[in-house]
């Protein structure tokens, strides 16, 4: 996919559609009526089935394999977001006069990396709060010059 295009909806995959579909119904309300109306529907039928063994492993059984299978879809869309979130952002970092472009693709780099990355701006509002103009707004680097030079005044 190339900047500024979108891609048209008949260029997923079959079944990145139809997970899409499924996530998109597991989502709403008509989704959870029908669960909780077959969890009624299996209570109601427990007399019936003089509250079996077997009664209870449909129930267990059921909710096993829908767990387990909402999981990896789960899984899967939340992936997708976040990776077209990291997307967005990055495409904002690049396209902002002063930010940061060590901020781009930062969700790749090591957890120390990360941290190292924290303290720096962690910093940053230290001095900032220190700042008379609060909506200054600079790198770490610049406010470390700033800083050192009015220590020096």
């Amino acid at each position: 996919m190339t900047h500024g295009t979108k891609t048209s909806p008949g260029s997923a995959s079959l079944s990145e559609r139809f997970a899409r579909a499924v996530t998109d119904w597991v989502g709403s309300s008509q989704a959870f009526v029908v669960a909780v109306a077959a969890l009624v529907l299996w209570a109601l039928t427990g007399p019936l089935f003089r509250f079996s063994d077997s009664w209870q492993l449909v129930i267990n059984t059921g909710t096993t394999i829908v767990t387990f299978l909402m999981v990896f879809l789960i899984q899967r869309f939340q992936n997708k977001d976040a990776h077209a979130l990291h997307l967005k952002l990055n495409e904002i970092v690049a396209a902002l006069q002063g930010a940061s472009n060590r901020l781009i693709n930062v969700e790749d780099l090591s957890e120390a990396e990360v941290a190292a990355l924290h303290r720096h701006y962690q910093t940053l509002v230290v001095m900032a709060k220190r700042d008379e103009n609060i909506a200054q707004s600079h790198s770490v680097e610049e406010a470390q010059r700033r800083h050192t030079r009015k220590g020096r005044a």
